[in-house]
């Protein structure tokens, strides 16, 4: 038991222990001013002593398995040493229907957070190098990360205003959030439509990478010192009775020095570009001088538009209905865009319309928890490719229902990749796995490809992206009710934050 120094009670104040709980009996009193540490939550948890400490040790040594698995994860990497050579030899890259022609180059998001951009954009070259017979192509990355730093910075600066106004206190837990991370690299679908419907997409050839695309710790690190500086300043202007065109006035100000901080780091694209290009036949061709809206609404909208693509989810909390629309407070990227819009359903309808999608040879976009169950270098997310019982004595990841590892923190949704290919079961058409396109580069799993089990998408799949024709009427009516407002920091929200 440890003695502390507390400051003298006031009348009626419950007395409490170093870590908070209310003391069993207030007349543990030593002497004027000290008190013990002993409460009702430490007497029931007592601290570890010594005599647990050397059972514990003897239990452990006293088990061979234990004192191999220590010897062997002491050396390597301990998942690699729970690797199943069982599922490494039943797992095959081979697909009952894939992508006609998938896109090349495979793609490499690098050291940033960009996948949501990568998946998208992954998606939409596919059916843009068929149409202009190309053998390789890749919209640019950065021209969408760009813009997205811009809008997400003004985005965040009017929900300062916005919060403000709500009478959220700085210290509060939805202000604390929202400065926890003012910006960032993820992104969900339907800031991506906000972008590309509002600045359009060109060619990587036109507007490259850039270090800062590559590798954004330090630029965010210098866009996030200056907006919550900025906040600081807005919530005074706010506090002081300023009227609303003085905040906007002062919003503007701050939004051309971030202006200048984006365009230093990454560059700024041109108002109109040319691309110059070959085709498979070797035939010389070019488009422009043209705007980045344009090109998108004239060679790339025919053959993918945006807006007839809808985003379901499947969350199977008790607290979120299956059939009901659902959004994040204070989440998005364009001020005046469109919002986040999750339409729940079962976890097997977004496997039977990402199997549909497939076997008409469209591409799908999707977001998933992919550190779980997941062979990194082999590529495979598989459920059994992982023997942790046999290492450590001891399951995880799959020990709590899907529902329940939401509620307590254990899942959330962390990167986006894009469904290429699917095998069915012969006897009941069900998906038994899946290929997934990643943008890590080549060296995982086959030269870039993931492989998926449908059981893996059951547990760690949460959100798809399929055309609408697609969809049945009754699944598309959710979108049109007014959606249910998930708190800024839920799990839903998680691949944008």
């Amino acid at each position: 038991m440890s003695l502390r120094r507390v400051p003298m009670l006031e009348k009626e104040t419950v007395p409490q222990c170093s870590v908070g709980h209310a003391f069993v009996n207030t007349e543990n009193v030593l002497s004027p001013g000290y008190t013990l540490n002993l409460c009702s939550i430490c007497s029931v948890v007592p601290p570890l002593n010594e005599e647990f400490f050397q059972k514990c040790r003897t239990d452990f040594y006293d088990c061979p398995k234990n004192v191999l698995a220590q010897n062997v994860c002491t050396r390597i990497d301990p998942f690699d040493a729970c690797l199943s050579r069982k599922s490494l030899e039943n797992t095959q890259h081979v697909f009952t229907y894939k992508i006609e022609n998938e896109g090349k180059p495979l793609t490499n998001q690098k050291s940033s957070g960009r996948c949501w951009l990568f998946a998208a954009l992954n998606c939409i070259r596919i059916p843009f190098i068929k149409q202009y017979n190309l053998d390789e192509f890749e919209f640019s990355q950065a021209y969408l990360f760009y813009w997205d730093k811009i809008e997400r910075a003004n985005y965040f600066l009017n929900n300062v205003v916005d919060t403000a106004k709500r009478g959220e206190a700085v210290d509060g837990r939805l202000v604390s959030f929202l400065l926890s991370d003012p910006t960032c690299d993820g992104g969900q679908w339907d800031m991506l439509v906000n972008l590309i419907n509002k600045h359009g997409l060109m060619p990587k050839k036109c507007f490259p990478e850039s270090y800062s695309c590559e590798a954004s710790t330090r630029m965010n690190s210098v866009v996030k010192s200056k907006l919550r500086e900025y906040a600081k300043d807005l919530r005074k202007l706010i506090d002081d009775g300023a009227s609303d065109d003085e905040v906007k006035d002062r919003i503007k100000k701050q939004m051309n020095e971030i202006y200048n901080i984006v365009g230093i780091c990454l560059g700024i694209p041109p108002e109109k570009f040319t691309w110059e290009y070959y085709d498979k036949s070797k035939k010389y061709l070019t488009i422009g001088p043209i705007r980045p809206i344009d090109f998108y609404e004239k060679y790339v909208k025919p053959y993918f538009n945006v807006d007839d693509k809808v985003c379901l989810v499947t969350d199977p909390r008790s607290s979120n209905l299956y059939g009901r629309s659902y959004t994040v407070d204070c989440l998005g990227n364009v001020v005046g865009g469109r919002p986040v819009l999750y339409n729940n359903q079962p976890v097997e309808l977004l496997l039977d319309l990402v199997t549909k999608a497939l076997k008409f040879g469209e591409p799908v976009w999707f977001g998933c928890e992919v550190n779980k169950r997941f062979a990194g270098k082999q590529g495979i997310e598989d459920l059994d490719i992982h023997d942790f019982k046999l290492v450590f004595g001891v399951d995880i990841q799959t020990t709590m229902e899907k529902a329940d590892r939401l509620l307590y923190g254990e899942s959330m949704m962390t990167h986006a990749m894009v469904f290429t290919g699917v095998s069915v079961d012969p006897n009941t058409q069900k998906p038994t796995k899946f290929r997934v396109e990643n943008s890590w580069g080549e060296d995982r799993g086959e030269k870039g490809y993931l492989i998926m089990t449908a059981e893996w998408f059951k547990e760690f799949v949460f959100e798809v992206v399929v055309d609408r024709s697609i969809v049945s009427q009754d699944v598309l009516d959710v979108f049109d009710l007014p959606p249910i407002v998930l708190p800024a920091w839920d799990p839903m929200g998680t691949l944008a934050k």
